[in-house]
């Protein structure tokens, strides 16, 4: 049976409903797939996971490359794509209105909004602009039944402030997020206290620093968790090992580590 975007959105919303789910970020269609076979029921792209593939930084990818690979992401499965969407690829509210538009239309389920300036000197928009950003944000998808999550960056920019993140969570709930993050919390007290003051709303964990198992943040109250990049860094991971043996060495013995061929091809048959 065919699976519809908006089926996929409103399994996407019922997944927000309770419990907590494992959220994990493929790279490319290959890995989405894989990560359905395996039984995940939801999956998020990974702005730098995406970024490392097309040999670009982070950050450093444009609205038509992110476009083009939620697209290609959101038909190659039958579960719900969220979108990091990082800051959506503007700074004017009406631009990244525009663009969210955009990311709306690739099929996916849920996209974030991000409120980083990318300027270690001053990390964070204007609470004032970073609010509007969201209000923008809401509008751009309407009654599309995407999802839209306000993501606070402050500790991943070294503004450790916890009053701070809560404050302005709470806003982009009031602005029309649908589901909270702030990426870079580490500890269950903090993670606690960020969880009871978006409620009802869910908030979504990087499981990051954490540490947490999937039981462990469930009993705090989270309700998602994302692995960011971390699963592109595992599979860069054995292919520069295996990459440095051969330069270095002119020794091939990494590349028996590497995951069976044959699977592979049963899996995506």
């Amino acid at each position: 049976m065919h699976v519809t975007t908006a089926d996929k959105r409103a399994t996407f919303r019922k997944l927000h409903e309770s419990g907590c789910f494992i959220l994990p970020n493929p790279v490319d269609v290959g890995g989405a797939k894989a990560l359905q076979h395996l039984g995940f029921k939801a999956i998020a792209s990974s702005s730098a996971g995406f970024a490392w593939t097309i040999g670009k930084a982070d950050n450093r990818v444009t609205v038509e490359d992110v476009c083009q690979h939620l697209a290609a992401l959101s038909s190659s499965v039958d579960i719900p794509v969220n979108a990091d969407f990082e800051g959506g690829f503007a700074v004017e509210p009406d631009k990244v209105a525009d663009n969210v538009e955009r990311g709306v239309r690739t099929g996916v389920a849920g996209l974030s909004i991000e409120d980083s300036t990318g300027d270690k000197d001053k990390p964070l928009y204007d609470r004032a602009l970073a609010v509007e950003r969201i209000k923008a944000s809401r509008k751009a998808i309407g009654d599309s039944g995407a999802l839209l999550v306000g993501r606070c960056e402050a500790y991943l920019w070294g503004v450790t402030d916890l009053k701070l993140v809560i404050d302005r969570l709470t806003a982009y709930a009031d602005a029309g997020a649908d589901c909270l993050y702030a990426p870079g919390l580490k500890t269950r007290e903090d993670i606690a206290a960020v969880v009871k003051a978006v409620a009802p709303k869910p908030f979504n964990l990087l499981i990051g620093g954490s540490g947490l198992s999937l039981k462990e943040a469930e009993d705090l109250g989270v309700r998602r968790i994302s692995v960011g990049g971390s699963l592109a860094r595992a599979a860069w991971g054995g292919f520069m090992r295996a990459a440095k043996e051969m330069a270095e060495k002119g020794t091939f013995g990494e590349l028996a580590s590497g995951y069976s061929g044959g699977e592979l091809n049963k899996m995506f048959g």
